[in-house]
């Protein structure tokens, strides 16, 4: 079967309902149940599928690792409540939480949840934003980036190191230190720019704006791409990028930049 065959069929299993899109979500996050439809919404014009969007919460309001470790011991819930509703793809939508667990750890956190929906009868795909930023670099073929992320030094080196374990250089780097979780989703998207001009990217392959998923920056992702040239990425583009990957389906979003361009 050609990839064009099998995207038609694809896209023929899906023409009599929408896609059910789920995320586990931190208590306090309020970005990836705007952002995340804000894309998937901008394909629907471009696109014959529809989505639907479910999400199941858990426990967290300060960005530390002791919060974090306590939040994701609560996502097993979260998955088994989601497969519930027979959602088609669930959404891990924490990537600090993921990333402050150790090295590899998202393929941990996408094996056990998704052991989770079979159990439940409702077998589904799941993405963590951790390993979707991954993949999505992957994807983009970056060996070398730049990143701005909210979190506190010692949390942003975590993310740092988790990524360069993963086989990306890390060039440079900024913290916010912001640690208060709903602080972090007031940040202006406007001053990504800004933030951005602070960073080196001397050599650098892509721009991660930003490493954090609470943390809003779909307006300006694809303004940044156009003024610096270099492709600018999100944990919530690749999450989006991975959900449709995983669905088996086209991952052209318009305006939300190379990742989700149709070229890849």
């Amino acid at each position: 079967m050609t990839v064009s065959h099998f995207m038609q069929d694809v896209s023929r299993q899906y023409m009599n309902r929408p896609i059910r899109i789920g995320q586990i979500v931190p208590s306090s996050n309020v970005t990836m149940e705007t952002e995340i439809p804000a894309l998937l919404r901008a394909r629907e014009g471009a696109a014959p599928e529809h989505f639907t969007f479910h999400s199941s919460r858990m426990r967290m309001k300060k960005v530390t690792k002791q919060e974090l470790a306590a939040m994701d011991a609560d996502s097993d819930r979260c998955a088994l409540e989601l497969s519930d509703a027979a959602v088609d793809v669930l959404g891990y939508a924490c990537l600090v939480a993921i990333m402050s667990m150790g090295t590899g750890y998202h393929r941990v956190s996408e094996a056990r949840l998704h052991r989770r929906t079979v159990e439940n009868g409702h077998p589904a795909p799941v993405v963590t934003s951790a390993g979707a930023l991954i993949a999505g670099l992957g994807t983009l073929g970056a060996k070398r980036i730049a990143l701005v992320a909210p979190y506190m030094k010692p949390l942003t080196e975590m993310v740092v190191g988790y990524i360069e374990g993963e086989g990306v250089a890390v060039g440079d780097w900024l913290a916010l230190e912001i640690a208060d979780n709903l602080e972090v989703a007031n940040q202006d998207p406007a001053r990504l720019m800004d933030h951005c001009k602070r960073l080196d990217l001397s050599g650098i392959d892509a721009l991660v704006l930003s490493a954090c998923v609470q943390m809003p920056s779909l307006p300006a992702v694809q303004r940044i791409e156009d003024a610096t040239g270099l492709p600018v990425v999100s944990a919530a583009i690749c999450t989006a990028h991975q959900m449709l990957t995983r669905l088996g389906l086209p991952t052209a979003v318009p305006g939300a930049g190379a990742l989700l361009s149709g070229r890849y």
